[in-house]
């Protein structure tokens, strides 16, 4: 199982449209054979940082998903545009 958060930060005026692509990116990602998790948040004390939550089988579904055409419209095409900060945790299981 391979599992991260991704924590992106936005300015405030793109707050709409980054909420509407992030929707669009987890409705087709979630879609993936391999994707187990795929959960956007936004942090309550901290409306313009944007926590994603993702969990896919293996190394091979997470390649799949950063080759996937809704990623490259929505994430590489979309988010990366908009976002000022972005800093990716990779998590391990403990249970």
């Amino acid at each position: 199982m391979v599992s991260f958060v991704v924590r992106l930060k936005f300015a405030a005026e793109d707050r709409k449209e980054v909420a509407e692509i992030l929707r669009q990116l987890a409705l087709a990602s979630r879609q993936e054979p391999g994707c187990v998790s795929y959960i956007p948040h936004q942090l309550q004390d901290d409306p313009e940082t944007v926590l994603i939550y993702e969990q896919y089988v293996d190394e091979a579904a997470l390649a799949a998903h950063r080759e996937a055409e809704h990623f490259k419209r929505y994430a590489v095409g979309g988010l990366y545009q908009k976002m000022r900060e972005r800093a990716m945790e990779n998590l391990v299981a403990l249970v």
